[in-house]
């Protein structure tokens, strides 16, 4: 049956049976399953990465009745359940829909939002007012029906951690004002706070303008001079224009204690509290123990988990002391990084050989293999050049390729010349660790 599979596949109960771009966007929903070697796998989209306990239980529940019952996180702080059976698409958006996870059929790939992980948590302002109008307006917009599955919203607070994702629109909390960003432009223009949401979605609409001849899919892929004419467009029914680079390096927050102001507004105070517990995920895959701890600890402090765009997971509380450091120590002795020295902070991976009839190898078990001191930069290996997953930023890029495992330092859009290593676990070790120091 899998193998008779499209690469993309509507479900019964997708819109007319088709995507709004069926013309060759792919990107996998939950409406659309994607074809592996493991089985068939669902991209459920998880707005700001924020899911609620109760929603955490039912996605543990679609992964362990229809697939291999482990949740892997994206690089967009979205949930993949893979080892699907092809057949089981419409009994799993069925059970999505009730859990409130797909709230519209239509937009349920346009629901791309990435937003600050410890927003409010650590003297940030929070982004909730932000990250709840953005996803209703666009699930309320029938022209953002037509948003690529590729297409990103980012909500920073101000820190830059998702300003440097490389996202369509960006949001940016400054004092009483948002900053909006087109792409990777330099140029922002302010805005008022609380007009911000619609203006992000009023600046995807008119890129769906922009786009409508040349096909695009992001920003990035417009001409120049159509994308030129585009930021104009949306600069000149926006607000002031102000300069601030993109920052280059997107930072992942740090496993451990997160802390903050005691209290909220004008109610908080010089003493700090333990606001949130932080944790990575080894190559962002959950066991469903892992999945479960997590819930539950989550339950037992405040209900709410949020996964990152770094493939970890922040648990709110607020914590008494005492309580968040045995809970640290719990996750730590279920697998959980749980601190920056963790060998396996910044180690990334696509789901490589055999999950993925591209990749060229178990990436995976080689990226186990390879793990050593922690490296001041993050390594992500992949099993082909398409790089699935890939961080953003300054990284090392490690891809298998037929003449063996390349190795490049990446800064953006630059890449060092690469070094290459042919059949020795030793020198590719040797050679990964010495790139990322």
């Amino acid at each position: 049956m899998l193998a008779a599979m499209p690469d993309s596949a509507p479900s019964p109960l997708s819109a007319g049976g088709v995507s709004p771009r069926s013309g060759g966007d792919a990107c996998p929903g939950t409406l659309r399953l994607h074809r592996a070697d493991d089985g068939a796998l669902a991209r459920v989209r998880i707005p700001g990465g924020v899911l609620s306990a109760d929603r955490a239980d039912a996605l543990l529940a679609v992964a362990d009745r229809f697939g291999d019952g482990e949740l892997h996180l994206t690089s967009r702080g979205n949930v993949q359940l893979r080892g699907l059976d092809a057949r089981c698409g419409g009994e799993l958006a069925g059970l999505l829909t009730a859990a409130g996870l797909l709230p519209s059929a239509a937009h349920e790939r346009a629901r791309n939002i990435v937003a600050s992980p410890l927003a409010g948590l650590d003297g940030s302002p929070a982004l909730g007012p932000w990250l709840t109008g953005l996803d209703g307006l666009v699930c309320g917009s029938a022209a953002a029906a037509s948003l690529s599955g590729r297409f990103l919203f980012a909500l920073d607070d101000g820190r830059g951690d998702v300003d440097a994702l490389g996202a369509d629109v960006t949001l940016i909390a400054e004092g009483p004002d948002a900053l909006l960003r087109i792409g990777a432009e330099d140029t922002v223009f302010r805005v008022p706070a609380a007009d911000a949401p619609r203006a992000a979605l009023l600046a995807a609409e008119a890129f769906l303008r922009a786009a409508a001849d040349s096909g695009a899919w992001r920003v990035k892929d417009l001409p120049d001079d159509v994308r030129a004419g585009f930021v104009r467009a949306v600069g000149s029914t926006a607000g002031e224009p102000v300069h601030r680079p993109r920052p280059r390096t997107a930072k992942a927050p740090a496993p451990g204690l997160v802390t903050g102001p005691h209290g909220n507004g004008a109610a908080a105070t010089a003493t700090t509290t333990v606001t949130a517990l932080c944790v990575d995920v080894p190559l962002g895959q959950l066991t469903p123990a892992q999945w479960r701890l997590l819930t539950d600890t989550a339950r037992r402090y405040g209900s709410e988990l949020r996964l990152t765009p770094w493939r970890g997971v922040v648990v709110p509380g607020p914590f008494d002391e005492g309580g968040a450091a045995e809970a640290l120590r719990t996750l730590a002795a279920a697998g959980l990084i749980t601190a920056p020295e963790s060998p396996w902070t910044g180690v990334g991976a696509c789901i490589g050989h055999p999950g993925c009839a591209k990749a060229l190898s178990d990436v995976r078990a080689e990226a186990g293999a390879a793990v050593g001191p922690v490296g001041r930069l993050p390594v992500y290996w992949s099993g082909c050049e398409r790089r699935c997953g890939h961080p953003h930023g300054e990284w090392i890029d490690v891809v298998v390729t037929p003449e063996g495992h390349r190795i490049a330092h990446v800064r953006g859009e630059r890449r060092d010349p690469p070094a290459t290593v042919r059949n020795d676990p030793a020198a590719l070790a040797a050679t990964v660790a010495a790139a990322r120091a």
